[in-house]
């Protein structure tokens, strides 16, 4: 064999050995990530990958607050903010407390008749305390109150016994006949804020009821400005 085919022969098994170390090297790459070279990072910055639900959320947050008063209050009422989405706790007329608050599915106007999903406004006091509530807790308002009755009436959805019925239940602060066209049963109650769905009443979160639920007795003051 002269030089020349042992040049070659000699250069071809180097570049069987290194082509085996090759294939040798990747399968224990792909067994042992940890020992390759760190790759340029792909992921995104924070920033970009922040969900803008959860940012909205702490945007509309900012504000809502519980500050419990070292003796509790003799008279308390209520303002229900419908376009801001929240519900002010007052005691001895000083703010105690913001809550955010979802409404009825059809939150815009004023609560006309039965399956509108609108919710109410005017001044109404709560009527009845339901401990046992599928929404956990529930305070009921006093809607109908006489101007709805009055307009009611006056569109031909109610009676005039039906409208004096709840003349006489307002008068005497109790709770208005709810079975009416108007519709009725409405109330502060759990089950969530997170968006407007339910028929017509004002939910918070289930721990913001229990606060509420603490200071708001039969017959509370709640006015609801749209």
């Amino acid at each position: 064999m002269n030089s020349s085919n042992k040049r070659f022969r000699g250069r071809l098994m180097m570049l069987m050995l290194l082509i085996t170390f090759s294939s040798l090297f990747l399968i224990k790459a792909e067994e042992y990530p940890f020992i390759l070279i760190p790759k340029e990072s792909t992921s995104v910055p924070a920033a970009e990958t922040e969900n803008p639900v959860e940012s909205m959320v702490r945007t509309e947050t900012e504000g809502f607050f519980y500050n419990a008063p070292s003796v509790k209050p003799e008279k308390v009422h209520i303002i229900i903010h419908k376009a801001e989405r929240n519900l002010e706790l007052y005691g001895d007329g000083r703010l105690i407390g913001r809550f955010r608050i979802a409404l009825g599915a059809s939150p815009v106007g004023h609560k006309q008749m039965e399956g509108d999903s609108k919710t109410p406004e005017g001044s109404y006091y709560i009527c009845t305390r339901l401990k046992e509530s599928k929404f956990t807790l529930f305070l009921g308002l006093s809607y109908p109150n006489v101007q709805d009755a009055k307009q009611g009436l006056g569109k031909g959805a109610i009676d005039r016994d039906t409208s004096d019925k709840i003349k006489y239940a307002i008068e005497h602060r109790e709770c208005p006949p709810w079975n009416t066209s108007l519709g009725g049963a409405i109330g502060i109650h759990g089950g969530g804020n997170s968006y407007d769905w339910t028929l017509g009443c004002i939910a918070l979160s289930d721990d913001d009821i229990r606060i509420i639920w603490q200071y708001a007795s039969m017959g509370t003051a709640v006015e609801i400005i749209p």
